[in-house]
């Protein structure tokens, strides 16, 4: 049998083979060729809470608080809001961009058991998804305000937050716990305060119009923003002092014996009040409170308000002077806040209520200049020695000396720290530097300050700046925004130089030489030596630790505990980080004279460190190759003699009754 030759394939027949292929092959092809995807579009956000306007809010709330559980640390709130007519829904706000916190960081989580009634029947609300610190409340027709009733749980460690309340005093902050009506700007949002605290203690504020009927305590009517910037210090043991010009000096304490200042130490705060009033030629506020707690038992803080501060000492600080001495800085520099950061402020730092966004750029003007004058009003005034003083430059300066993160991160960008790392602990702030226009903003004024005196004669420094500055419209207390023009503009006024060309060198530019330039203008250099400087060595024998940053680049508890680490130093280099613990040194249980020891041995030899080290559950040697001994850093005079150099003068009192008289 012959077979038959094959024909090609005609078109119509090779396309369905080519189908039934496909079909037939569908797995393979899948592969080869995946289906479509779902891909969605977002969906647009809506706005659904109305942008601030600078308009009335109806009528006046009240706002009344429970302050007297101390066991657990609530604090029970009642507010009334009055409402315009015809609403069928309205919008309150919790405060999230703070002032004086620099960042979104109210504490809506301490906010529970939030319910809203009308004529004692409950509503429906809703949190805005998007805007979580806003409540949407369906109101029934005809309503004509409403109560919202909630609790702000206070912490109660300090693992939860700043502890507010303790069996002795607490700190009502009214941002903390209140809502506001969304729309309008909150100067215009009128509000009767009213608190109940525990019996018999003594409630402080800067509030007008107190009355009291036993432990319920009442001021006249305010607005929100006033409010708001005039927080509660009240306790049990608690004491004031008319410190003169209008301000006091209001403290509670843990226990009564802490509140027993000798006059003379008394007397170096009327000298603050003196030397900040010479300081700035000007006073923005019609009577002040410094609120002071003595504590370590209530949470630390140093706040800034209009006509008042909240600071914190340790508690035996007024007592034992000389040994607190360290510890009192934090006054002197929210004092000053009245008129840099509250009377002036940067324009951007400026928001109509407390959900339109801050922006930083400038804190190192409003920080910055604060560390600067916190400093020098503090030696002016004697509330701190001069030694102490120095040391705190010393401390800031010889950080930088040291500091990774300098290579990377401008004085600028640290500026928005408080909103980056919401001032939390980072793993390595050398590197990841931390909010530096305080300190190295300090410095930076102070080289400023240096400038203006070297090209004057001394006939001029800082002071002018503050006074052409802060000092304007004398008597009023409400905010002149400005910008950095302004700031730059007003240095010329006082000397005439490359401001522009110095601030974007300082402090917008990465990279930089450490800030020394003050210090050595000022007739000072930086110095080593091999024992802590005033202010190094009584903080740390207060916080129980021994900062080793400048030789193996260590933190280090009284524990053994690591607390921090600096970058690429030589502890860093051996391995050695935060949360490990040290357990031995060279041989023997770790103390704190034991790796100073160790350190001090080692050095100008080519012995190692060798410690033994826990972390988590493991146990191992660790070798630290550093040979240059223990480094703290000093301020010291650059040339030998007594006559005062330009920082002497800086520091030198200037109010008459505290000038010494000359040699003779």
């Amino acid at each position: 049998m012959i077979t038959p030759k094959k024909r090609p394939m005609r078109p119509v027949a090779l396309l369905t083979f080519a189908a039934t292929l496909l079909a037939t092959a569908s797995p393979l092809w899948a592969q080869v060729q995946p289906p479509s995807n779902s891909r969605p579009m977002a969906v647009p956000i809506a706005q659904t809470i109305p942008d601030p306007q600078d308009t009335p809010w109806p009528g006046t709330i009240q706002l009344a608080i429970d302050a007297s559980d101390t066991t657990t640390g609530a604090y029970r709130v009642t507010e009334t809001i009055p409402l315009p007519a015809g609403l069928s829904k309205v919008t309150l706000l919790y405060p999230r961009w703070l002032p004086g916190n620099h960042g979104p960081d109210g504490p809506l989580a301490e906010l529970v058991d939030v319910r809203f009634f009308v004529n004692g029947q409950p509503l429906t609300w809703t949190r805005d998804p998007v805007d979580v610190n806003a409540f949407h409340v369906d109101l029934p027709a005809g309503a004509s305000e409403v109560t919202a009733k909630f609790i702000h749980t206070s912490p109660l460690r300090e693992s939860e937050g700043r502890i507010t309340m303790t069996r002795e005093m607490l700190n009502l902050q009214w941002e903390k716990m209140s809502l506001y009506p969304a729309g309008h700007y909150v100067r215009q949002i009128k509000v009767k305060p009213t608190v109940t605290v525990p019996t018999n203690w003594q409630v402080f504020t800067a509030l007008d119009g107190k009355s009291a009927s036993g432990n319920v305590v009442t001021w006249s009517e305010t607005d929100y923003e006033t409010l708001v910037d005039s927080p509660i210090f009240a306790g049990l043991y608690a004491d004031r002092h008319d410190l003169g010009k209008g301000v006091y000096l209001d403290i509670v304490a843990d226990k009564p014996e802490l509140l027993k200042i000798a006059p003379e130490n008394l007397a170096t705060y009327r000298s603050l009040v003196d030397e900040a009033l010479l300081a700035y030629g000007s006073k923005h506020f019609d009577h002040y409170d410094l609120l002071l707690a003595l504590t370590d038992r209530m949470g630390g803080i140093g706040l800034e308000h209009h006509r008042s501060s909240e600071n914190q000492y340790e508690p035996r600080t007024l007592v034992d002077w000389a040994a607190g001495d360290w510890d009192r800085n934090v006054i002197a520099h929210e004092f000053s806040h009245s008129w840099d950061g509250k009377f002036r402020r940067p324009a951007k730092l400026w928001t109509p209520d407390y959900r339109v966004p801050m922006q930083d750029n400038l804190l190192w003007v409003y920080e910055g200049q604060n560390q600067f004058w916190g400093l020098v009003l503090a030696a002016r005034s004697g509330t701190q020695s001069k030694d102490q003083v120095l040391g705190q430059f010393a401390n800031y300066a010889g950080s930088f000396t040291q500091y990774p993160g300098r290579e990377w991160r401008s004085v600028e960008d640290t500026t928005h720290d408080p909103i980056i790392a919401n001032r939390k602990p980072k793993p390595f702030s050398s590197l990841a530097r931390n909010e530096e226009y305080y300190t190295e903003g300090a410095l930076i004024w102070l080289e400023a300050e240096a400038i203006i005196r070297e090209g004057t004669g001394g006939k001029k420094g800082m002071d002018d700046f503050a006074k052409a500055f802060f000092g304007v419209k004398d008597g009023d207390w409400g905010v002149l925004t400005y910008d950095l023009p302004d700031v730059i503009q007003t240095l010329n006024a006082v000397y005439p130089y490359d401001w522009a060309g110095f601030i974007k060198t300082r402090i917008q530019t990465p990279g930089q030489p450490s800030p020394l330039g003050g210090i050595e203008r000022g007739g000072y250099k930086l110095a080593w030596k091999e024992e802590p400087n005033p202010y190094d060595k009584a903080r740390m024998a207060a916080a129980k630790y021994i900062s080793l940053n400048h030789s193996i680049g260590l933190a280090i508890d009284n524990d053994g505990k690591i607390t921090g680490s600096r970058w690429d130093s030589p502890a860093f280099k051996a391995g050695l980080v935060t949360g490990m613990q040290v357990i031995s040194v060279n041989g023997k249980t770790y103390d704190q004279e034991a790796i100073k020891a160790a350190i001090t041995a080692a050095k100008g030899t080519n012995a190692p460190i060798d410690l033994i080290v826990k972390r988590d559950d493991v146990v191992r040697p660790i070798r630290i190759e550093y040979h240059d001994g223990l480094r703290w850093p000093w301020l010291e005079r650059a040339a030998p003699g007594t006559a005062p150099t330009g920082l002497d003068k800086l520091l030198a009192p200037r109010a008459p009754a505290l000038k010494k008289p000359a040699a003779k």
